[in-house]
């Protein structure tokens, strides 16, 4: 062999080698960054589960779904295939088509039960958030008048412990009893500051750990931040009350007036279709006509289903508008969701039957 293919092969195997040694390494950073990301997500999961105040962990949970998806594609497909069997036409599907519904039924399962436990635990996250927040100003009164009566920070905090602060009774005693343990008050309090994804109480804990730090008056300390957490209440309700305006307008375009036009909607079609019924058209009747006049027009079924969906649509978006209106944000609104989709459907079919005795009374 010529010394220059020896040379060649020798370049081509070293070069070779280099682009397996960069795609290895290229692979090593996809797969490490994609672990960064998994345990970032399993890290938020943790956090999220903590401030809904359970203590399973995030491989629990996902056995639990995943289990969960399981038994509901099972339970569903039976059901399913106990109402096709009752068709004449019905033909046992072969076992591949069964196995890739199965998969395909699993793999949306898990989807959508994921969604409802994230839905479901940021709406437990914020009710109690809502009810620490609720009673912390008058927590921090008591707190004060404790530390001017002459007790420690921690003794004070203990004896301000009232049954009507409801969880945040039980959290302080927590954080009293770690503290009686032997562990600092600054980290015990830290601690219970990461169960709630509150930046209030967050921001009210820091004030007090830095006023212990700088060794201030903690007693004054705690009646300012109470004093504040009041004003900023008041206010928040004072903008509430001054939007209640457009609060009324969008309630009653999405439970009163929508139902009211799809109603009259649904008469109108009702109305054209017993118009044509009687109409004889024959073939090329209006073919020299701007206007073309068919007997085909939309079904009431049809036109039903496509009111109920619109009017989840718009009864949902809504809520969360009026939310984000009165509380500033949609968590707060996704109680009523269910009474505004509930109000606007039965609505709708009230005035649709009221309507419908009318209008049967000039086509009877």
């Amino acid at each position: 062999m010529p010394p220059t293919s020896v040379e060649n092969l020798i370049k081509g195997k070293e070069k070779e080698k280099k682009n397996k040694i960069k795609l290895s390494k290229a692979i090593a950073k996809i797969l490490a960054k994609r672990r960064e990301q998994s345990y970032r997500r399993e890290i938020n999961l943790k956090k999220k589960i903590k401030q809904a105040g359970y203590t399973f962990t995030p491989k629990a949970l996902s056995r639990m779904i995943i289990s969960g998806a399981v038994l509901v594609t099972i339970i569903l497909g039976i059901y399913l295939l106990k109402v096709l069997q009752k068709k004449p036409d019905f033909i046992t599907p072969p076992p591949m088509i069964l196995g890739i519904w199965f998969i395909i039924g699993v793999l949306i399962s898990i989807f959508i039960l994921w969604f409802m436990f994230y839905l479901s635990i940021d709406m437990i996250k914020y009710k109690r958030k809502q009810k620490v927040e609720k009673v912390l100003p008058d927590f921090l009164q008591l707190a004060s008048s404790n530390i001017r009566a002459g007790m420690t920070v921690d003794q004070a905090l203990w004896f301000a412990v009232r049954p009507r602060f409801g969880i945040l009774a039980k959290e302080i005693e927590e954080v009293a009893k770690r503290t009686y343990a032997g562990e600092q008050l600054e980290t015990a309090l830290k601690e219970f500051v990461a169960k709630y994804d509150s930046k209030l109480l967050e921001r009210s804990i820091n004030l007090l750990v830095e006023g212990m730090k700088a060794g201030g008056e903690i007693g004054d300390l705690m009646t300012k931040i109470s004093t504040n957490i009041q004003e900023t209440s008041i206010m928040k309700k004072e903008m509430s009350a001054n939007v209640t305006t457009y609060v009324i307008f969008i309630t009653f375009a999405s439970i009163v007036a929508a139902p009211f036009l799809f109603a009259m909607a649904y008469h109108l079609i009702s109305v054209i279709q017993q118009i044509f019924s009687k109409m004889t058209i024959s073939p090329g009747a209006g073919a020299g006509m701007p206007l073309q006049i068919s007997k085909e027009v939309i079904s009431l079924s049809d036109f039903n289903i496509f009111v109920i969906v619109s009017l989840i649509i718009t009864s949902t978006f809504s809520a969360m508008i009026i939310s984000t209106i009165r509380k500033g944000n949609i968590k707060g609104g996704i109680r009523y969701i269910p009474t505004f989709i509930i109000v606007s459907i039965i609505l709708y079919m009230t005035i649709v039957k009221v309507m419908g005795v009318f209008v049967g009374g000039f086509f009877g």
